[in-house]
């Protein structure tokens, strides 16, 4: 019983941790500049939520509305295909044995293991060499690669496939691309699920590839977006409440991501598949 007391109060002060900025944000959110600086922080000052969201909707012909939108794009159409091409190499590399697989798993590994930023100058002058730089094209094209999730789908694939199942599944005739579609994509969910989640976060958060990538700021992503008018808010006060207000609204995707896709992780998928 002490344990489970102690285990809980720990919990609890861990998820007090996480919170409390969270519930900063919100209540900051519907502070104006002026109550930003001038009232105690962790409660509201005259709030108008409303008011103050739809201020940063139409600052500047609904810029923000144009950065949200890029984000979703950059990290809905990268998550998705990151997830694809992760899932393909993880059944490959698990279940197909080819000359030279652990070599290319040992690649996907260093990948894994190369932080994002070291990356993003030899990436921006390889684009500039093609013409995309300053295009969608330049934030898209490196988000969908996830050495991380060509890891995690190998080493899902390799524990929660059976080679039983697929063995079966040939001697009934089914093709290889319907194998993977029909069957080793269902039993995958869990993993395939956790990479999305992975890659939108990372794409969604991500500040420096944009960064080096792109200078026109109808192209910008939210972070980058928001940056610039903290950026300016010496200049025009009004951008430090903005800021706030457009940090709070980039959150709500995360958090609805996170309840609705939170149900696929769940163990056990493949019990019965086997008999």
């Amino acid at each position: 019983m002490r344990y489970r007391v102690i285990t809980a109060g720990l919990l609890a002060v861990a998820a007090g941790y996480f919170l409390v900025p969270v519930y900063w944000l919100v209540v900051s959110s519907t502070k104006s500049s002026g109550d930003l600086f001038g009232s105690f922080g962790f409660w509201f000052a005259h709030p108008q939520p409303l008011r103050r969201l739809g201020a940063v909707l139409t600052y500047d012909h609904g810029i923000y509305v144009r950065w949200f939108g890029n984000s979703l794009l950059y990290a809905g159409v990268g998550a998705v295909a990151a997830t694809a091409f992760s899932a393909a190499a993880g059944y490959a590399l698990a279940k197909f044995p080819f000359p030279g697989r652990e070599a290319v798993f040992n690649v996907v590994l260093a990948g894994v293991l190369i932080p994002g930023t070291a990356l993003a100058l030899p990436l921006y002058l390889l684009f500039s060499e093609l013409g995309l730089a300053n295009t969608y094209a330049a934030v898209l094209i490196p988000s969908t690669v996830s050495p991380f999730g060509v890891y995690l789908c190998r080493i899902y694939a390799a524990a929660a496939v059976p080679d039983a199942l697929l063995e079966a599944a040939r001697i009934d005739g089914a093709g290889e691309l319907r194998i993977f579609t029909r069957l080793v994509l269902r039993l995958m969910t869990p993993a395939l699920v956790t990479v999305f989640l992975f890659q939108f976060v990372h794409v969604w958060t991500n500040f420096f590839l944009p960064l080096v990538m792109l200078s026109d700021s109808a192209l910008y992503p939210v972070q980058l977006g928001l940056t610039g008018w903290q950026g300016y808010a010496d200049r025009q006060p009004e951008l430090y409440q903005y800021t706030v207000g457009g940090a709070f609204l980039s959150v709500l995707p995360l958090m609805v991501l996170m309840g609705v896709l939170q149900r696929y992780w769940r163990t056990g998928l493949t019990d019965g598949g086997v008999k």
